[in-house]
């Protein structure tokens, strides 16, 4: 479990959000580039902070050219009230069933803890993987990091 690299296709998915609609990644082909952040778990102090701290700076990484997908193994429920009770904004995904499916086509999916490891990637309008960082300890994301590589894509 290493994550996947940037150059390659970003596999396709389809996950359900916090309010039960499903979002497809192709849906954005053509369209937008995307920041993707797996997360381990909802409700964790660290990824608490990291959502939140996405949240209040969303303007920064939603424009009419990217959106931002964020990606736990939570069930559709325990993200829904995650979501409610931090004000996310975003599309939280629920990669629950089949269990981690999406986190292992990307390589992130760690068996031991049955969660995504803390790992982010941008997606360009035509499906590629521009850039990945994957972070296997506790240690919160570089925002600012995140935002120059995703505008630097668009």
């Amino acid at each position: 479990m290493s994550g996947l690299q940037a150059g390659g296709a970003a596999p396709d998915f389809t996950l359900r959000d916090q309010f039960g609609a499903d979002v497809t990644l192709s849906d954005f082909h053509g369209k937008k580039s995307v920041a993707i952040f797996f997360f381990p778990f909802a409700f964790s102090g660290v990824c608490t902070g990291e959502m939140s701290g996405l949240r209040d700076r969303l303007d920064e990484f939603v424009t009419f050219d990217t959106e931002v997908l964020a990606i736990s193994c939570d069930p559709m429920y325990a993200i829904r009230q995650f979501a409610d009770t931090d004000r996310l904004n975003f599309p939280v995904l629920s990669d629950f069933w089949p269990h981690g499916e999406v986190s292992k086509a990307y390589d992130v999916f760690n068996d031991r803890t049955g969660a995504p490891l803390r790992s982010s990637y941008i997606v360009d309008k035509s499906g590629v993987l521009r850039w990945a960082v994957h972070n296997a300890n506790a240690d919160g994301r570089d925002l600012d990091e995140h935002l120059r590589q995703l505008h630097a894509v668009v």
